[in-house]
């Protein structure tokens, strides 16, 4: 017998509360949790917060105790929207109404979990196994496949609303590359763009897909772009959203960088509260809801030995990549054959719009679209960013 069942009155469903009808759904084979055991807070439904404990594959509430792993807050509205329809919930998560702090992955993942079941193209989060490691992965949707690609030392939950705007039409499946959020963080991995490009297509060939669109983001941009360069076969359509590009003005540390390894970024520099405060204070807009929870998911990798050593990796090879020469980034860039469309930030002072004459010059048969916006297109422009996705995808 159910939650439900015990605690219903004729008055139907409705009588019960949000978070019992919530719990009672859960499905584990929709979300893989990675640990044995998860506690989740939830908090506004009900006067008190309540936990929600998830281990050997059930989910249970019971009164808040100790430190959670995941934090949901929402008013009783948005908690009872959350109970009639995922959709609506996702919503509340888009407006602030709904916040997700602490682990995006399992806040997200509890969502998908308990939502009422939509078939098969229902939204899921898993680990995928392949040949370079276990790969992190947010699957929604059905139709053409779309592998998004998230930029350095942000996770899959930087392409939520993309997943949510695509999945009508398209299998959408955001990626944790590896070193980062849920996937694996192999310490000698040398997390430069053909060693993501390679993880990549191990992952196309674990889920049985001969071709998929790609769309990235800053560093996962890079990578998109080393896919065509590299898989064209294996690549429908490039959307390259503010892509990481090889530096074209002087480096003058990259002759020191080359001979520091990067394996000492294992080393924890700083306590967490001294960490998580330099953080909020270089990232412009921390107290907004969806910065802060990208502050959360960059911390959770970063706080761990393996995870700093990627990002200190990954940084690395950015800033280090050959502009020309034989290998250089701008000298093979014109062998890119691949159909793309690169949208740009116009307030972007990571990879400023101006980088769009220089591919211009390289790619005469690129598309452009330039947007009033930082380096996020996707979160700060959703609507605009995403109708120009489905247009580009479907044309």
């Amino acid at each position: 017998m159910t939650v439900s069942e015990t605690r219903a009155d004729p008055g139907g469903p409705d009588s019960v509360s949000p978070l019992d009808r919530l719990v009672d759904r859960f499905d584990p084979e929709v979300f893989d949790v990675g640990r044995k055991q998860a506690r989740i807070r939830l908090e506004g439904a009900t006067p008190d917060p309540q936990d929600v404990l998830i281990e050997h594959g059930r989910a249970r509430l019971e009164a808040a105790s100790g430190e959670p792993d995941a934090e949901l807050i929402a008013d009783a509205r948005s908690w009872e929207a959350l109970a009639n329809d995922l959709r609506d919930g996702m919503a509340a998560f888009r407006s602030g109404r709904l916040r997700v702090r602490r682990d995006l992955h399992l806040g997200v993942g509890f969502l998908a979990a308990t939502a009422s079941p939509t078939g098969p193209g229902r939204l899921r989060i898993r680990s995928v196994s392949t040949s370079v490691g276990s790969i992190s992965t947010l699957d929604a949707g059905s139709g053409d496949p779309v592998i998004l690609i998230h930029g350095l030392g942000a996770t899959k939950a930087s392409f939520l609303p993309t997943v949510a705007a695509l999945a009508p039409g398209h299998r959408t499946i955001a990626v944790d590359l590896p070193g980062f959020g849920d996937s694996d963080k192999p310490l000698r991995g040398s997390y430069d763009a053909p060693f993501f490009a390679r993880a990549m297509i191990a992952l196309l060939d674990e889920l049985g897909l001969e071709r998929a669109h790609v769309i990235g983001n800053s560093m996962g941009g890079r990578v998109a772009i080393e896919l065509g360069l590299r898989y064209p076969h294996r690549v429908g359509r490039l959307v390259l959203l503010a892509p990481s590009l090889a530096w074209l003005r002087s480096r003058p540390w990259a002759p020191y960088l080359r001979w520091v390894p990067t394996q000492l970024g294992a080393l924890q520099p700083a306590p967490r509260p001294i960490v998580e405060a330099i953080v909020r204070w270089v990232i412009p807009g921390s107290d907004e809801e969806w910065t802060a929870a990208g502050i959360d998911e960059f911390l959770r990798s970063y706080l761990t030995p393996t995870g700093r050593a990627a990002f200190y990796a990954a940084a690395r090879n950015i800033y280090l990549e050959e502009p020309h020469g034989p290998d250089g980034f701008w000298t093979r860039l014109p062998s890119l054959r691949v159909d793309s469309l690169f949208v740009w930030g116009r307030k972007d002072v990571i990879v400023p719009a101006r980088f769009a004459d220089h591919v211009r010059d390289a790619l005469p048969r690129a598309e452009h679209l330039f947007l009033d916006c930082g380096h996020v297109p996707q979160l700060e422009r959703p609507r605009q960013t995403h109708d120009a996705i489905g247009r580009f995808l479907t044309k």
